[in-house]
């Protein structure tokens, strides 16, 4: 396949650069052959595809942003230090506004549906319209599975959210593929006064599937943003600090976790005893060094910190 050689051994930056051509085409193809064939229901999925393409591009600014910033390179040095703590908060902010923006777009068009329904329905040229559908579906399904296998080395959530909209788009056009089926099924015969309504009905079916879909990204982003603990991430930091404070007799620990994109944010506490032996900073460090390696994790994309301190008071 074509397409699939062009996304091979990709990194994450260079297929959303591709995934945005092609959604770009997509979304002009659909401008055109809407308002040719007189179909709203094909101009609203390449008015979806051209908000999907702009949050995208936005995906891609955020991800050079974050890989530059964890890796040292071509980030301003005014920059850096204004960001100091990164730029991974981005992230959730940009998937949260992309599933916000899907959401509003698809009410606007079932509002749209709904008064096209009432005024009596619209007509539109059923063969060019099946011919647009059946190409879009095609290609969105082909980007899907694409994307899926360059993403099980990547392990992107932008990548692994631009699949999930491109598995949408696909099963949009699969949906009005088969209304315009029946539409051009139905045209010139005793039914077809009913032809009017199959462009208006397919696009408020298609509004109502498309909004609950953004929504557990929009929760998702959220609860990353109001940094709430994640429950694994939560247990595995404390199953690994227990065992540390078994292995070096301290009297406990204190964890606070939190997940911001792609980054893994961890600060733990150690609370020694006060009449425990002095140690040198470099023991200290190679402690640190042992819970680090304990806890795992991609270290560019991992915000840990480890203190040890006699005070409770530091660590509450």
């Amino acid at each position: 396949m074509a397409l699939e050689h062009i996304f091979a051994a990709e990194d994450e930056r260079s297929v959303l650069q591709r995934s945005i051509t092609v959604t770009l085409m997509i979304a002009s193809l659909g401008v055109i052959f809407g308002l040719f064939s007189g179909a709203y229901s094909i101009v609203f999925d390449g008015v979806y595809s051209l908000v999907d393409a702009s949050m995208s591009t936005l995906a891609l600014a955020v991800v050079r942003l974050i890989t530059s910033h964890a890796v040292d390179l071509d980030l301003p040095r005014k920059w850096r230090e204004r960001f100091t703590m990164g730029f991974w908060h981005l992230e959730p902010i940009v998937l949260g506004l992309n599933g916000t923006l899907l959401v509003c777009v698809a009410i606007y068009a079932l509002i749209n549906a709904v008064m096209r329904l009432i005024a009596g329905g619209n007509e539109l040229q059923f063969g060019s319209a099946f011919a647009y559908a059946m190409v879009t579906a095609c290609t969105c399904f082909s980007m899907a599975v694409i994307e899926s296998r360059a993403n099980r080395r990547i392990q992107s959530d932008f990548l692994r959210l631009d699949i999930k909209s491109w598995i949408m788009s696909g099963g949009i056009t699969t949906a009005l593929l088969v209304a315009f089926a029946i539409g051009y099924a139905i045209h010139g015969t005793t039914l077809s006064h009913w032809s009017s309504y199959v462009d208006p009905l397919a696009l408020a079916f298609v509004s109502l599937v498309i909004i609950p879909i953004p929504l557990a990204e929009i929760r998702r982003s959220l609860m990353e943003l109001l940094l709430v603990a994640p429950p694994d991430l939560k247990a595995h930091v404390d199953t690994v600090a227990q065992r540390f404070v078994q292995r070096y007799a301290f009297l406990y620990f204190r964890s606070y976790v939190a997940k911001v994109g792609r980054s893994r944010e961890i600060e733990l506490y150690f609370i020694v005893q006060r009449e425990a032996a002095a140690k040198p900073l470099t023991e200290w460090d190679a402690i640190r060094d042992e819970i680090g390696n304990a806890l795992g994790g991609d270290d560019a994309h991992r915000w840990l910190t480890i203190i040890f301190t006699s005070d409770p008071a530091w660590a509450e």
